[in-house]
Parts: structure tokens; sequence; C-alpha cells
């Protein structure tokens, strides 16, 4: 007898966050490089299988969860921009719909884990240079975007401008929210509030 797909889906989200838990305590105390893949499998009480069910590499391990659905919640807010809205005002509301939608699973700005995970991208060069590659690839994606909704008021360079300074903020402050013990969350909401400012 089959398991319902409501019970298989959530033994599946258990497992991955098992192993994500593992692995993140394992690298804490070993070193990410000096940490393998079967090792978070026996630590988690897993088959090196089953671990490469949920994830094809360490490092899909550590940045699979920048999931596009987070991405996806900041262009669908641009494409229903409302009336009157600027590019600004609009850019905010996305940024912050994307941290709401990141609060709901593994990319809560607020849970341990993210804060792990952020740790490890600044620290493991590998881990960096692809997770820089993703954000380059986010903000033209949500630059696109506002040009297509703006088409009036915005040319590429002034839509590339406006997502680069607003997520640059957003990077430096969680940056140095990890460094000096901060709320990731709160910070990097302040970080958007502050970027998108108007000013005379």
């Amino acid at each position: 007898m089959t398991e319902p797909v409501g019970l298989r889906e959530r033994k599946k989200q258990r497992t991955r966050r098992a192993l994500i838990e593992t692995a993140y305590r394992l690298f804490a105390q070993k070193g990410y490089d000096q940490t393998t893949t079967a090792e978070i499998a026996a630590a988690a009480e897993v088959s090196n299988a089953t671990f490469f069910n949920h994830f094809a590499t360490k490092e899909d391990l550590v940045l699979t969860e920048d999931g596009e659905h987070i991405l996806r919640a900041g262009l669908n807010v641009i494409a229903e921009r409302h009336s009157g809205e600027t590019a600004l005002d609009v850019l905010r509301r996305a940024m912050h719909q994307m941290l709401t939608e990141a609060g709901t699973g593994l990319r809560d700005p607020a849970g341990e884990l993210e804060r792990i995970r952020l740790d490890l991208i600044t620290s493991v060069p590998a881990l960096r240079a692809t997770m820089l590659q993703r954000a380059f690839d986010a903000q033209q994606q949500l630059a696109a975007a506002l040009r297509q909704t703006y088409t009036d008021e915005l040319d590429d360079i002034g839509a590339a401008a406006i997502v680069g300074a607003v997520t640059g903020a957003v990077l430096a402050a969680g940056q140095t929210a990890l460094r000096t013990s901060q709320p990731l969350g709160t910070t990097m909401r302040r970080a958007i509030d502050i970027a998108t400012r108007q000013r005379e």
C-alpha cells in the first residue's frame, strides 16, 4: 500500500531538514571541505543513496534552498504593481515579499539555519562564487521585470542601478548583522527601507 502524497512529502521534507541540520553541525565541527557526504548521511542515519536522492553535492545542500519560489514572489509583486506606485515603492514591496516568502521555509532570516548557511557562504570560496552568480542572475531578472513594468520611466541602466543599490544594501547589512550578532531578518528589512527611501 502506497503512502498518501501529503505524508510522503512531509517525510521527504523532514529528511531534507535532518540532512541539512546534520551537515551544518559537521561543517562547524570539522570544516566544510573536510566533511564528506558519506559522513553526513551516516550521522543523519540515512543511506548514501538517500543523501543523493535529496542533494547532488554538498554545495547543493547549502545552496538548494535559495529557491526560485523566493524570487518568483518578488517578480509577482512587480508584475502586479499598484496604481501610482513608483519603481522604488514596488521594489521595496517586492523585496519585503521575498523575505516573507523566505521566512516560510529553511531560508527564514530569523532562523539559526540561515545564519549558519550565510556564514558558510561567506567563508567557503566555492560557495561564495556560486552564490554571487545566483545573486547576479536574480538581480538581472528583477531589473528586467522593473524595466518591463516601468517602460516610460526606466531604461536598462536605471532599472539595473535601482535593483543593484537595494540588493547591495541588503547584502551589506546582512553581512554586518552576521558579524555583530544582530537579528538578520530585522536588519535586512531595515536595509530595504533605507535603500528605497525617496529623496528630494
